[in-house]
Parts: structure tokens; C-alpha cells; sequence
């Protein structure tokens, strides 16, 4: 396949007027010959990856229902996704085996591929828990994890962890050269948040949510979060985030933020009544809470949250490699989040109004 007549975004973060080229993965860029599909001008760039989500058309990836990988993965894919983790929630260890079996036994999907596992819970602060159920919190244990990684089949990106906790720290030791540990729901200051950095922590969850604000006194998490150089994520919903902090988070974490969606089951769904991890949530003018008020995940997708990224200031570019490249650096993805050769062929086009027209993964069409 060979696109023309279209702006491609490259490895160096800008846009090129330039063909593109490409079967199960990415042969290159530049200018070829052949027959190939005149685009007009729209851009392409590498396939969206959200790497927290926890589903969306009223499927949830913790119920253990193999049915919601299609559902899900037809869904993001029709918003430009090509790769995403499947996010739990607090839930008992028992309850999470059949989420982790879905994802090992997924196969081949409609659309996006399922990459993997993202583990936000259980290994909470009661505290920071926000939307996670507090009846299912457990104190940090590698051990339990473990068990986790191997029933997903060693599909485990990612895991959130409170590193104040009862034995945090050494959770992280432990579990970081296994995959992505990130510092969240949690109470953790500075110093401790460092502590947990250096101990093979590289991620911060839902930046600015479930955890202390930054405090030119006590910095927290999000102080140490930049001071180490970690990865951090965002819910740009104009919700959970202010634009002012999202356009503050995108210059203080240049090259580091990764957009995510943290879609709940009522992500494509009209206005109602739902449930999160065993708690019922109402969602209303498209923000999704608890019942007693406290906002839980989001009704987006992270095709709308490039949009809104640049609706608040965001520039163009910069939305596109937080939804690309950076989350796929951040859970250790490294087939894909690049137009790159070798890379899988993972290409959305886009319209001027960054809506998307055509999906292909892994070089196969699946939108458009």
C-alpha cells in the first residue's frame, strides 16, 4: 500500500509532505513509484495508543467477558486506536483471573490489537482510591502480581502502585523489570515518590488525579515525576483537567505525556446508569460519577482527546505524539507509536478537523 498526496507524521515529531509505504509493517517514507491511494492532502499519522482504558459500549474489561475485547476493540479502532492495554480495576484476585484469561485467550480482533494488561488496582491508597472499589484494596505484594502476570499469559504492562503503602517500595523492586510500574492513587510525598523512582518506577497515573496537587513547598509525586525524568499520563476530557493545566502539564512534561482516555463501559453510550468495579456510577452530560459526586473515569476516547488537546492550545503535533509514540515508550509497546520502518503498520488518516477517515493495522484496513 502506498498513501500519496498526504502529510505524514515522522519520527521527528513534525508533519512532511510525503508519501508513505507500507504491508505488515512500515517499509518508509519519501517518494515512490506505483499506483497509490491519492489522500488530498489529509494527514497520517501512526495508530493511537491508549494504554488505560477499561472498555467502553457497556462492556468492562474486569468482568472477564471474552465478547467485550471484539465490542472494545471494534470501538477504538473506529476512533483511531489501534493498540491499547485493558485496564482493571480494584477488584479481589480471584475476580481478576477471568480478565487476565480474556486477554491471553483474545486471538485476533475485529479491530485495534489488545497489547496487553493495565493493572490500575489493587495495590492502593484508601485515601486516593477515587472510583476504586475501597472493599478490595490490597497491600502491595509482588507475589499476587506475579500470579496475575502469568494467568494474562505474561501480557502485564503496567501496574499502579501507592509506594507509601506496606511494602511499596519493594513491590516496585520487584515488579519493574517485569513491566511498567507507575506511582498513583496515593498520598505519597516527594521523598517517597523519588524513593519509588529510583527503586524502577518510570510512570505516573492520571497525572494530577488521585494524588497531591503540586506544591511549590511539597512537590509530590508530580514534582519527582518530573525531576526523574518519569513518563506521565493525562485525562484530557476539559473535566478531569483543567485546559490551563493541560497546556501547563504538556510544556512542564514536554515529550513525556502520554493522553489517555480512562474510559469507563459507558464510553459510546447515552447518558444513564452504569457500574465501575462494583459501584454504580451515573453518567450525565457526558462526565461519569460515583453517586455520592466523586468523578470516576472518562466518556472519551483518546481519537477526541487529540482533538481537545488542541482545542485548549495544545500544538498539533505534540497531541499526536502524546497519543502515539509516548504511550507506547511509556508501557515498553516497542512495535508500534512510530511511522518508522520495521514498525507495525499501524496508519490513521485523518482530516483537517483530525476526525478520522481510514484505519489500517498491522497493514490490514479496518476503517474507511
Amino acid at each position: 500500500m502506498i498513501l500519496k498526496n498526504c502529510k505524514v507524521f515522522l519520527g521527528d515529531g513534525e508533519f512532511h509532505d510525503c508519501e508513505l509505504r507500507f504491508g505488515k509493517t512500515i517499509d518508509g517514507a519519501g517518494k515512490f513509484e506505483g499506483e497509490g491511494l491519492d489522500l488530498g492532502g489529509a494527514y497520517v499519522v501512526p495508530g493511537y495508543v491508549d494504554i488505560h482504558s477499561h472498555g467502553c459500549m457497556n462492556r468492562d474489561f474486569s468482568d472477564g467477558d471474552p465478547e467485550a475485547m471484539a465490542v472494545a476493540s471494534s470501538y477504538y479502532a473506529q476512533n483511531g486506536v489501534t493498540s491499547f492495554l485493558a485496564t482493571t480495576m480494584t477488584l479481589k484476585e480471584h475476580q481478576l483471573m477471568p480478565a487476565m484469561a480474556c486477554v491471553k485467550n483474545a486471538g485476533a480482533l475485529p479491530g485495534a490489537r489488545c497489547a496487553g494488561v493495565n493493572l490500575e488496582g489493587p495495590f492502593l491508597s484508601y485515601a486516593k482510591r477515587g472510583a476504586q472499589n475501597p472493599d478490595n484494596l490490597h497491600k502491595p505484594d509482588a507475589d499476587m502480581f506475579m500470579r496475575l502476570h502469568e494467568a494474562s499469559g505474561g501480557a502485564v504492562k503496567l501496574v499502579t502502585v501507592a509506594p507509601e503503602e506496606e511494602g511499596g517500595l519493594e513491590f516496585v523492586k520487584r515488579v519493574s523489570p517485569v513491566c511498567t510500574v507507575s506511582v498513583g492513587h496515593t498520598e505519597a510525598d516527594y521523598d517517597t515518590a523519588m524513593r519509588a523512582y529510583e527503586a524502577g518506577a518510570s510512570h505516573a497515573t492520571h497525572l494530577f488525579n488521585g494524588m497531591p496537587g503540586l506544591h511549590h513547598r511539597n512537590p509530590g509525586v508530580i514534582g519527582a515525576a518530573f525531576d526523574t525524568g518519569a513518563t506521565v499520563e493525562l485525562i484530557c476530557d476539559g473535566m478531569h483537567i483543567h485546559p490551563s493545566a493541560v497546556r501547563c502539564a504538556m510544556q512542564l512534561f514536554e515529550g513525556r505525556l502520554a493522553l489517555i482516555s480512562d474510559s469507563l463501559r459507558c464510553a459510546g453510550m447515552p447518558d444513564g446508569d452504569y457500574e465501575l468495579g462494583g459501584l454504580p456510577i451515573k453518567l450525565g452530560g457526558g462526565v461519569a460519577r460515583l453517586l455520592d459526586g466523586t468523578l470516576a473515569g472518562s466518556s472519551i476516547n483518546v481519537g477526541e482527546a487529540v482533538r481537545r488537546a488542541v482545542k485548549f492550545g495544545v500544538p498539533l503535533e505534540r497531541a499526536i505524539a502524546a497519543a502515539t509514540s509516548v504511550p507506547a515508550r511509556a508501557a515498553r509497546l516497542a512495535d508500534c507509536g512510530e511511522l518508522a520502518p520495521g514498525k507495525r503498520a499501524d496508519v490513521v488518516v485523518l482530516d483537517a478537523d483530525l476526525n478520522v477517515k481510514m484505519v489500517f493495522v498491522g497493514g490490514e484496513k479496518v476503517v474507511g
